[in-house]
């Protein structure tokens, strides 16, 4: 069966071991499909038909009628075929699939694996082989030249050889890995048959492991996931020096649960910026917006009459019911959000204004009110009652993480599930072609604008109901930054169309978690900039490698 002295198998040899597999399975094969063929597979062609009748428009609604009638007789009588012949094709599906257990890895797979770890060896030895003569034919030739230019011609020439010796290596080791998997997948192919596409769980797995495998490039792994592993080595490294700096462990409960905390009111902001930033924009205003909104928010569920006046004029609400107040809270922070968002998409998408200059814009707008309205000051504390009534501990367990929860959930059904969603990744990706293909760029721009607004009222309203209110102008600076990171190095693409909810979620996590470990350590709040700074940079430096490396 195997070449002399060598476990490497030829395509013949190969067909030869495979062949009585086939020939056993394929016989069992053939009496599956005469049983199927007046049973199963009349089923499945019934029912076909039945589906399609439903949205044919020839026939008119009688000859409908008549035609179901008929196929639910015929579909009957295919179904008692089933139900009689079930068992003997589930004997006989048994007994293919004992032995393939028994045949296929013993007396075929095993056979090409070891073959093509053997092809490897060699061709590593033919391409060392063809290195070593390439240098050697390079070096009697150099000793033959005096002329710089020849030389240098010569050291040229001599670089192209090794690159075409290398693609040719990389070329017999692809065909290695086809042969491998072809051989893995041939089972897989037989038991697709014979079962009709039905697989078991671990069945499945083990396909999309040799998948997974097979399609793995060590190049694109690190430029996907480089980042990611390195913040997971800073966050152990933290784990193991915090112990020993400050006698206290990072990994509890407690500061996970802290972590959480914090990151919910976040989420809801990096969710917002992340569909701007899949439009190719982004939004400097983001912590402007959550200082206007946590000011408005805290005066209105203020403990009592405001402290503090805006334009002069200090606001009561405590003579309304708990509730309404906190209702009233979240609909004015939406209400404020939208209203600057829907302005500068309005901008962004009527002007092909850079969404850098329309939010930046909004930015010092928004400060500018707000401090001058308010003096600068900080309203005080909300009822301490709303804390408890909205995000509530049960247990150790802060329901905050519940809001934003909801808040990922919603946000993937509308990017993955709406036609707006799927006109947001059109938009990013090319919003020339989306225009030519009838989706509005403009009203599909402004709708993330939207979308931002709500969700910044949200975050900002939450977010003073977590810090039971201390509003003020000045509350959220930097936090566009924060959410801006999240997203790129959750892996939303600043080329616009490219991005996962999934990915925002992590993104969030790895800086609350990054900035959170940072504080307990001790190290100082501008020095935790330079971190941030520096892991945005590498974020997207990778993202600019993948595209380009798309290009």
């Amino acid at each position: 069966m195997v070449a002399e002295n060598t476990k490497i198998l030829t395509a013949e040899q190969e067909a030869q071991l495979r062949r009585p597999i086939d020939e056993y399975v394929g016989g069992i094969q053939e009496q599956i499909n005469a049983l199927r063929e007046n049973g199963t597979d009349k089923v499945v062609e019934l029912q076909s038909s039945l589906d399609s009748l439903k949205r044919d428009r020839i026939y008119t609604q009688q000859e409908k009628d008549e035609k179901a009638t008929q196929y639910a007789a015929e579909l009957e009588k295919a179904k008692a075929v089933e139900t009689q012949n079930k068992d003997q094709v589930a004997k006989l599906i048994g007994e293919a699939e004992t032995y393939l257990k028994a045949h296929f890895d013993a007396d075929y797979y095993q056979a090409v694996v070891a073959s093509c770890k053997e092809e490897k060896v060699q061709a590593q030895a033919k391409y060392n082989q063809a290195v070593e003569q390439l240098n050697k034919e390079h070096q009697a030739t150099m000793a033959k030249l005096s002329n710089p230019q020849e030389i240098k011609e010569e050291k040229y020439v001599q670089k192209n050889r090794l690159f075409d010796a290398k693609l040719s290596l990389d070329k017999d080791l692809q065909q290695i890995k086809d042969r491998q998997h072809a051989a893995f997948q041939h089972k897989y192919h037989l038991i697709d048959l014979l079962r009709m596409s039905k697989f078991t769980f671990g069945e499945s797995m083990a396909q999309k492991w040799e998948t997974y495998k097979y399609t793995f490039n060590r190049r694109d792994f690190f430029l996907r996931n480089g980042l990611y592993l390195a913040i997971i080595v800073i966050f152990i490294a933290l784990c193991i020096i915090t112990p020993v700096l400050k006698g206290t462990q990072l990994l509890t409960v407690n500061n996970v649960l802290n972590i959480l905390q914090q990151a919910s009111p976040r989420m809801f902001l990096a969710l917002g910026v992340a569909g701007l930033i899949l439009l190719a924009g982004t939004d400097l205003s983001i912590g402007r917006m959550v200082g206007m909104g946590m000011t408005a928010a805290t005066i209105i569920m203020h403990q009592g009459p405001n402290t503090g006046s805006v334009f002069g004029h200090i606001f009561d609400f405590s003579g309304l019911p708990v509730l309404v107040r906190v209702l009233f809270a979240l609909v004015v922070c939406i209400v404020l959000c939208t209203v600057f968002t829907t302005i500068a998409g309005f901008f962004t998408a009527k002007f092909k204004m850079h969404p850098f200059i329309s939010t930046m814009a909004n930015m010092l707008v928004i400060f500018g009110l707000v401090t001058y309205s308010t003096k600068g000051v900080s309203f005080g504390a909300i009822d301490s009652s709303i804390s408890n009534m909205i995000i509530p501990r049960i247990g150790k367990f802060p329901t905050i993480i519940l809001w934003a929860v909801a808040a990922v959930a919603v946000v993937w059904f509308i990017w993955n599930k709406t036609t707006f969603g799927k006109n947001l990744y059109a938009v990013g990706g090319n919003p020339e072609a989306a225009a030519v293909s009838g989706i509005s760029v403009f009203w599909v721009t402004v709708g993330a604008f939207i979308l931002a607004g709500i969700l910044y009222g949200f975050g900002s309203w939450l977010e003073c109901i977590r810090m039971f209110g201390s509003g003020s102008a000045a509350y959220g600076q930097g936090w566009e930054m924060d959410a801006i990171a999240a997203c790129v190095v959750g892996g939303i693409s600043f080329t616009g169309g490219i991005g996962k909810i999934s990915g925002v979620v992590v993104g969030v996590f790895i800086f609350t978690a990054l900035t959170y470990s940072l504080t307990i350590l001790g190290i100082d709040t501008n020095l935790q900039f330079v971190f941030s700074g520096v892991i945005i940079l590498v974020a997207v430096m990778l993202d600019c490698l993948k595209y380009v490396q798309k290009k």
